[in-house]
């Protein structure tokens, strides 16, 4: 008897749970220790731009304009071109070039300057009269930056980390091509060179399941932290 298109290309037997396990622990963990140094990184970046964008000194533009430009260097990059070419620095960052560690370092370089620009963007929209008022009554900087700020733009730094996280989600998928690990290489090595359908589609479907589950936190914790 002829077997139905589904028989043909899909059948459960094909896939290796267990490399698949350690393939779905592979992306949690670059997913989840990118997020944590780009949450940090880019905070710090952000904050560097929204500081120096508010200052009228002449030093202080230039000083914007060259990390404005570092910055959408790495944002701007492919993250496939640019996994290749910090390819030297990882391997000396980390000692190896593949692997779910050697994918990190593109992945918050790439990451840490868009979830920037999404802090200075959230920085900036904080009303300048709470700003002022907060400096009036003698607050230093970072006492601004976390008392009015920080607790002012929560929401949409919020929302900006979650938008990033699922951007990062489809880079590891991408670095997976490379020799990185994760989903993303099972799905291709496993899956796409070896006509394992199944492989794909199972690696497919439990991304996007990380990915609506993101998501959901991210949309949460928004709403419950948001005073409007």
């Amino acid at each position: 008897m002829n077997k139905s298109f589904a028989e043909t290309y899909f059948s459960f037997d094909q896939v290796d749970w267990s490399a698949m396990k350690q393939s779905f622990y592979d992306t949690l963990y670059m997913t989840i220790v990118s997020t944590i140094l780009v949450i940090v990184l880019g905070l710090l970046l952000g904050l560097v731009l929204y500081s120096l964008g508010r200052k009228k000194k002449a030093s202080s533009k230039f000083s914007y304009t060259i990390v404005s430009i570092i910055s959408n260097i790495f944002r701007s990059t492919p993250f496939m071109i640019l996994m290749v070419l910090l390819i030297p620095f990882t391997t000396i960052l980390v000692g190896t070039m593949l692997g779910a560690k050697a994918a990190i370092p593109a992945l918050v370089l790439s990451a840490a300057p868009f979830y920037a620009r999404l802090v200075e963007i959230a920085l900036r929209e904080v009303d300048a009269g709470v700003i002022e008022a907060a400096e009036a009554m003698g607050a230093s900087y970072w006492q601004v930056v976390y008392k009015v700020l920080i607790p002012e733009s929560i929401p949409a730094l919020i929302s900006g980390i979650t938008v990033t996280t699922i951007t990062m989600i489809g880079y590891t998928a991408m670095a997976g091509t490379i020799g990185a690990g994760g989903l993303g290489s099972l799905a291709w090595q496993e899956g796409f060179q070896r006509g394992n359908y199944t492989v794909t589609m199972v690696a497919t479907v439990i991304i996007l399941v990380i990915v609506f589950i993101v998501q959901a936190i991210g949309d949460t914790l928004t709403k419950q932290t948001d005073k409007r």
